[in-house]
């Protein structure tokens, strides 16, 4: 009889993964486990590290470019605010949305703050360097500038410091150690999280890496996306893909909108948002903002009102709804409710499909073991 040398092997390789989960075992590798993890902890953020380096260089020098551009004469100022979009359109269809018109502002800012590159602290990544920025006072700016790379102080940090006015506070009081005392207090709340490389959305933008945004889901919200896009695409009734984990952005933070599409029938955006668990009331103002942020940012003169669709998946129930801005329900009502598939129409393919996905992925877990 044929021996199976396949699973034979595959045999050998459980019963030694077994022994090795034995308490003995794992005693007696903990020293070489610890040695291994220093090790790859250490490499990658030396990896970050330069990466974050490069990545500050490069926006301030992309912002001088642009500035002196700008300085260059009477011909060169006609282009006006039409510049940066006109250069977001070629930069971030060869490099990625880390180049919008947005960010191409933002390295701009960057430069007339911090005109003096070999000043730059170069412990601190682009995104200390945007909320600095933004400190008018320079003064200020610089202060906070070393402060944040001596004391290590994290974006959520520096922001903090920045949004309590805590150089003008000390600046100002007769107790200094006080106020740093208090600002220390406020610091130690926040919670303190290593920095992750592959799940940093602006380190993945300035890279180019591809498909930056699926690295941010999870395996069922991945392959839920991924038949929802095929689901609207697949009805007939004008939808066309525009984006997918596209990034809006206020003054302080990046959204990432899971789905956004285009009803050419409607003359509308459409926005999807996918959640993990119950519906919750700080879904549904995320939502609401998504919808008023894109209608201030990227809807066009001619485009009807955006409309939102926030999904909720859990084993128990699917929830669906709809989100449209306050003046627009009437329109919403007339129109887009012939055209948009019903909640309870979306609200079955996303239970269908997440009844398929979990099935699939625990049949793969299973021929694993």
């Amino acid at each position: 009889m044929p021996t199976n040398i396949d699973g034979f092997a595959d045999h050998n390789t459980k019963s030694y993964a077994r022994e090795l989960a034995q308490p003995s075992a794992a005693a007696g590798i903990a020293p070489l486990l610890d040695t291994l993890r220093q090790l790859i902890h250490d490499a990658r953020n030396r990896a970050l590290r330069a990466v974050d380096v490069l990545q500050v260089q490069t926006c301030w020098q992309v912002g001088r470019h642009i500035v002196e551009f700008e300085q260059g004469g009477a011909a060169r100022a006609a282009y006006g605010k039409r510049l940066l979009p006109l250069l977001a359109e070629q930069l971030t269809q060869e490099f990625g949305a880390g180049f919008d018109a947005s960010n191409l502002r933002y390295m701009r800012q960057f430069y007339q703050a911090f005109p003096i590159c070999d000043a730059l602290r170069h412990e601190l990544s682009w995104t200390h360097y945007r909320l600095l920025s933004k400190v008018e006072n320079e003064d200020a700016r610089l202060w906070y500038m070393t402060e944040a790379a001596e004391q290590n102080w994290s974006t959520r940090a520096l922001q903090r410091q920045i949004g309590t006015m805590f150089y003008e506070r000390l600046l100002l009081s007769q107790d200094k150690a006080a106020v740093a005392a208090e600002a220390g207090s406020n610091l130690a709340a926040l919670e303190q999280t290593p920095r992750a490389f592959v799940r940093d959305p602006v380190m993945l933008e300035f890279l180019g890496l591809p498909s930056a945004g699926k690295l941010l889901e999870s395996d069922l919200e991945q392959g839920l996306m991924d038949k929802l896009q095929a689901f609207l695409l697949e009805l007939g009734k004008g939808f066309a893909f525009v984006a997918r984990q596209q990034r809006i952005s206020t003054e302080s933070k990046d959204f990432y909108i899971d789905l956004v599409f285009y009803n050419y029938l409607l003359k509308c955006f459409v926005l999807i948002d996918l959640k993990s668990g119950e519906l919750t009331h700080q879904d549904i103002g995320q939502m609401d903002m998504y919808v008023r942020m894109y209608d201030e940012l990227r809807r066009s003169e001619g485009d009807n009102p955006t409309v939102g669709i926030l999904l909720c998946e859990s084993k128990d129930q699917s929830v669906v709804r709809y989100s449209v801005l306050n003046g627009s329900e009437q329109l919403f009502a007339s129109r887009y409710k012939l055209v948009l598939p019903t909640e309870e129409e979306l609200r079955s393919e996303l239970a269908r499909e997440a009844y398929l996905i979990r099935q699939a992925m625990k049949a793969d877990a299973d021929e694993n073991d």
